[in-house]
């Protein structure tokens, strides 16, 4: 990997930019593999000195605002998405020991959010009246029931 894609974060982790394919999201636009940003750290739990000495935690950030693969209904639809702080996508995946594996957990949960957040709302259900049989049984079953319960009580004293 050239110097060209590699920066230093000041937490001592890598960012990476712009050395995987472009993400195709399901019914919606292709995000070009530039817009993604990767950082790499290690991660915590069991796995001994693997886990200590190898960069497997994948985080992947898209930054929604500044994207220019999304139109500007696209972009406000995925922002009111829960999961989306100052307008950027934070996917954190550490499932498993193999850096590659996480990284397409991460490809895919990103895609799956999106596809998620770009699916138009269900349309609203258009409110009725109850009709006029509806209304006469649910006043017959109130008339039963309050009959059954007039029944239970205690004959009053005369």
């Amino acid at each position: 990997m050239t110097n060209d894609f590699l920066t230093r974060v000041k937490s001592g982790g890598a960012v990476y930019r712009d050395w995987m394919d472009d993400l195709a999201i399901p019914g919606g636009p292709t995000i070009p593999a530039g817009e993604l940003t990767w950082r790499f750290d290690t991660s915590g739990g069991p796995g001994g000195q693997h886990s200590n000495k190898s960069s497997t935690r994948v985080e992947l950030l898209f930054d929604v605002t500044t994207s220019a693969a999304l139109d500007d209904a696209m972009k406000t639809r995925i922002l009111r998405q829960k999961g989306v702080e100052l307008g950027v996508i934070r996917i954190r995946v550490s499932e498993s020991r193999s850096q590659w594996k996480n990284r397409q957990l991460a490809r895919q949960r990103l895609a799956e959010f999106l596809s998620r957040a770009l699916e138009p709302p269900p349309r609203r259900r258009k409110l009725t009246v109850p009709g006029r049989a509806a209304r006469e049984r649910r006043l017959a079953k109130k008339r039963d029931r309050s009959e059954t319960k007039r029944l239970r009580r205690p004959p009053e004293p005369e």
